[in-house]
């Protein structure tokens, strides 16, 4: 019996690696269905780094398991610290490349089919994400002037909800 998504990061710390993939100035996002205040949430590709995986394995693996996108990983960009009443995550953001696959809503192994959380996944421009309200996508995403504004954010930051 596979656990639910609290059973498995609740009151503990998570390390993730996650993924910026920018194509034709727009951004892959995936939407979490029972994540965030508002019950759902934008984010780029990412999960959590198993023990003994290299970061730029554990990204690959994410991409394809999410995307079903194979990824070439690129520089380090950023560190972010999530932290709320339940979760508390160590995101290490990495720039990626396409290498081929075929896009597609993937899913988490870890989870059950009925707690599946990916809802759905796709490039947005930059009007597109501004139409998304704060609370529905990753807080790294409130302040840009432009997608490629993520290529630039170097250093460590913490969000709290």
């Amino acid at each position: 019996m596979k656990p639910s998504l609290s059973d498995l990061y609740a009151n503990k710390v998570r390390v993730r690696i996650c993924g910026i993939l920018i194509e034709s100035d727009r951004l892959l996002l995936i939407n979490h269905k029972g994540i965030g205040t508002l019950g759902n949430l934008w984010a780029p590709p990412g999960g959590g780094l198993e023990f003994s995986e290299s970061a730029e394995a554990c990204l690959e693996r994410e991409f394809l398991e999410e995307t079903g996108l194979e990824i070439h990983v690129g520089p380090f960009l950023f560190v972010n610290e999530y932290q709320n009443r339940q979760f508390h995550a160590i995101e290490l953001f990495f720039k990626v490349e396409n290498r081929g696959g075929t896009l597609i809503k993937g899913s988490d192994p870890e989870l059950k089919l009925e707690n599946q959380i990916i809802s759905k996944l796709k490039f947005v421009t930059y009007s597109e994400l501004q139409v998304i309200r704060n609370e529905q996508k990753h807080n790294m995403l409130w302040k840009l002037s432009e997608i490629n504004d993520l290529l630039n954010i170097s250093g460590y930051f913490k969000f709290c909800e």
